[in-house]
C-alpha cells in the first residue's frame, strides 16, 4: 500500500503524505540524529527534508524509488544543517534511569562506558557529513551496499571504498580522542 500512498501524495493529497511520513518518522529521527549529533539540528534537517519532499514529490518519476529518494533528501538536508552550523554543539545524551540513580551506586564499568560513549561521539562528530551518512546508513540502519548506492546516487564500488575510508577515518579519530 505504500506505493498507493505515494501516488496519492504525488497528486496533492495531504492525508496520504502524512501517512507516508508517519511510517518513516522514527527512522528519519534516528538517521538525522546520528548524522548530526543533536536533537535540535536533527529536527531542523527533518523539517527541511519534509518541505523538500512535499515540494518535489510531484516530480518523482519512479514511485518504487520513494524510500531511497526521500533518504537522499534527508541526507542532503543534514549536509545543509552542518554547513550552517556556526558553532560545535555538545552531543546530547538521552536521560535514562541510570542518570537518575544515586551517584554512589555508579561502578567503574559504568563510568568507563560513559567515557567510551563520549569519546566515540566526539570522534564521530569530527567526521565529515558524507562519512557520517555512510556509517549511519550501513551500521545503524543496516542498509545494504546496493541500497546505500541508490540513496546516495553513487556506484556500489564507490560506496564500498567510501565506507572503508569512513571506517578508517573513524578509527583515526578514535585514536586521537583516546590519547
Amino acid at each position: 500500500m505504500p506505493d498507493l500512498d505515494v501516488d496519492r501524495a504525488r497528486s496533492g493529497e495531504v492525508d496520504a503524505f502524512v501517512s507516508l511520513i508517519e511510517q518513516r518518522q522514527e527512522r528519519m529521527f534516528r538517521v538525522a540524529g546520528a548524522i548530526l549529533g543533536n536533537r535540535s539540528d536533527a529536527d531542523d534537517a527533518i523539517q527541511e527534508a519534509l518541505v523538500s519532499i512535499w515540494r518535489e514529490l510531484p516530480r518523482l518519476r519512479q514511485v518504487v524509488q520513494f524510500e531511497a529518494w526521500a533518504d537522499r533528501i534527508l541526507v542532503n538536508a543534514c549536509r545543509l544543517v552542518l554547513r550552517r552550523r556556526t558553532r560545535r554543539w555538545v552531543r546530547e545524551i538521552t536521560p535514562t534511569a541510570s542518570f537518575n540513580a544515586d551517584l554512589s551506586s555508579v561502578t567503574p564499568s559504568h563510568d568507563e562506558s560513559v567515557i567510551a560513549r563520549d569519546t566515540f561521539g566526539r570522534a564521530f562528530e569530527s567526521l565529515d557529513v558524507d562519512a557520517r551518512a555512510l556509517l549511519v546508513l550501513r551500521h545503524l540502519e543496516g542498509r545494504s551496499v546496493a541500497d546505500i548506492a541508490t540513496v546516495l546516487s553513487i556506484p556500489e564500488g564507490t560506496v564500498k571504498s567510501r565506507l572503508f575510508t569512513a571506517r578508517r577515518a573513524l578509527e583515526a579519530a578514535l585514536g586521537r580522542e583516546a590519547s
